[in-house]
């Protein structure tokens, strides 16, 4: 099956956006608690928002919780990244600052289970891997953003041009991940990856991340079958 025929294999959207409501009311305490955190420390807006590229290329803006200053910077968050505050890396290390995107998920910008949106600036719109996985609705949670829970840890060990591993290494990695997934989605498979999203949540540590040498080494063999 391919990616573009599996993109609506997922849960119904009319049981998505019923659950991302009945979340967001769930957690409007938290999110209330959070930014009031956010505006004494900072004295900014708690609430951040950022253009992404969802399905067939429409850019939304997502909406975050404030984790970071508003200072220049690169676009990739590596961990001990200097812009994060305080209360920013609490928030982080628990995602209470991702539970915003259900209201991304209400609007329809996004799915429960789908690749994780990306700036526009490391899109592709001319790669077939991107046109494949542009094709589903982004999500809040996939496999690949379980396995990839270590990411900003992961770009901090790099020692060069960490936006450049990102492009040519770590973001080609996600791709693939992506694709094999939508090529086998269901609506079961979706239930399932937010079992076990909340498990990596309340369990951190439950299976090994990626590191630096598992990603080059993926796509060394990827190289490879491609030719």
């Amino acid at each position: 099956m391919s990616s573009a025929a599996s993109a609506g294999k997922g849960l119904p959207r009319a049981v998505e956006a019923a659950a991302a409501a009945a979340c967001l009311a769930a957690a409007a305490p938290f999110l209330l608690l959070a930014a009031a955190a956010i505006v004494a420390t900072t004295g900014d807006s708690p609430l951040f928002r950022q253009r992404r590229v969802g399905r067939n290329g429409r850019l939304f803006r997502l909406v975050k919780l404030r984790t970071m200053r508003k200072t220049a910077g690169a676009e990739v968050t590596a961990g001990g990244d200097e812009r994060v505050t305080r209360v920013g890396r609490l928030l982080r290390r628990t995602k209470v600052d991702e539970l915003p995107e259900l209201w991304n998920i209400l609007r329809g910008d996004m799915a429960w289970v789908g690749p994780r949106p990306e700036v526009p600036r490391y899109v592709d719109g001319e790669d077939p891997r991107w046109r494949a996985v542009l094709a589903a609705r982004p999500g809040l949670t996939d496999p690949v953003t379980l396995r990839l829970r270590n990411e900003e840890e992961l770009l901090a060990g790099i020692a060069g041009d960490r936006e450049a591993f990102y492009r040519d290494h770590l973001q080609p990695w996600k791709l693939r991940g992506y694709a094999d997934y939508l090529a086998r989605r269901t609506w079961r498979t979706d239930l399932t990856v937010l079992r076990d999203t909340v498990r990596a949540v309340l369990r951190p540590g439950t299976a090994p991340p990626p590191t630096v040498d598992d990603v080059l080494a993926e796509g060394l063999q990827t190289r490879r079958f491609e030719r």
